[in-house]
């Protein structure tokens, strides 16, 4: 019964994840806040903005926990870019999300106030930075801010449990993987672009996360959800029970991997309380300080 439990879990979380910006995360309308909830988001999110215009980077990955993946050891279920010279506005978020009337994916840039209207809770949530070295991050940004290798990248129908090593469907974390494929590796863009990104990825050891649902025949009942697929995964892995997903983990863990001098930057808000901590450990659930985090209260 557990197994029925946790697949049925995984199964129906990476479908509410979707990817999906700000009030378009969900195919369906979004919870409203309270005033007060909304002004503590405005003002957790001046935290976050006030961190990367203090350090003195262009580009970071940013990473939001929106669906509760906890039970398979994810926090964090969506990714991006956040730039500080988006033609939007500074430090918005470059990101693919799900278009629900068209059924497609679709580049979006995003306010970050609104991208991090995203996080799970209506009290708060938590949000990681990492900052690059310069000629990583020179790369990044570069590739990030053109539109035509970015949306060379989009090929590909929605799926939110998308193969990390095929090419029919394609998820939001998996275009930031790809598009550091091709920053790094240097691939060109065009009609292979996603499959050459890949190539080097796979080259450069990047890993996906590995989901194990435990129960092979709970992997069907993504039939009945619309943004889930199985025809991108290999037989031995739904003969296994395992979906390999590009994760905001997979590709931390790629990048701290590659530039162990990377810095990360994790945040948490729990209603009036914010934590910040410096470092690849991560703060612990309930939003609990340890020594050496910065603790602001916002009221």
């Amino acid at each position: 019964m557990r197994a029925w439990r946790a697949a049925a879990t995984l199964a129906f979380a990476l479908a509410a994840g979707t990817a999906q910006a700000g009030a378009l995360r969900y195919c369906d309308t979004p919870t409203e806040l309270t005033h007060e909830q909304r002004d503590r988001l405005f003002r957790f999110a001046e935290v976050v903005r006030s961190e990367l215009q203090g350090s003195g980077q262009r580009v970071a990955l940013v990473s939001r926990a929106g669906i509760d993946l906890s039970r398979f050891g994810e926090r964090y279920s969506h990714a991006g870019l956040t730039l500080q010279g988006s033609a939007m506005a500074p430090w918005s978020v470059r990101q693919l999300y799900y278009a629900c009337e068209e059924k497609r994916p679709r580049l979006f840039d995003q306010g970050l106030t609104a991208f991090l209207l995203g996080m799970g809770g209506s009290d708060g949530g938590y949000v990681s930075l990492v900052f690059l070295p310069e000629e990583a991050a020179t790369a990044l940004e570069r590739t990030a801010l053109d539109d035509r290798a970015a949306l060379s990248l989009l090929a590909g129908e929605y799926s939110a449990n998308a193969h990390a090593w095929a090419q029919r469907y394609l998820n939001c974390n998996q275009w930031v993987a790809e598009l550091m494929g091709m920053a790094w590796g240097g691939t060109p863009a065009g009609a292979d672009a996603r499959a050459q990104a890949q190539g080097w990825l796979r080259g450069a050891g990047y890993a996906p996360h590995e989901f194990r649902v435990g129960f092979a025949p709970m992997m069907w009942l993504t039939a009945v959800v619309p943004w889930l697929h199985h025809a991108d995964h290999p037989p031995e892995d739904l003969a296994g029970a395992v979906y390999r997903v590009s994760m905001p983990s997979s590709i931390e863990a790629f990048v701290h991997a590659r530039w162990p001098q990377a810095r990360r930057v994790e945040f948490c808000q729990a209603g009036t309380r914010v934590v910040t901590r410096q470092g690849w450990t991560p703060i612990a659930a309930g939003c609990t300080a340890e020594p050496g985090d910065r603790v602001l209260a916002l009221d």
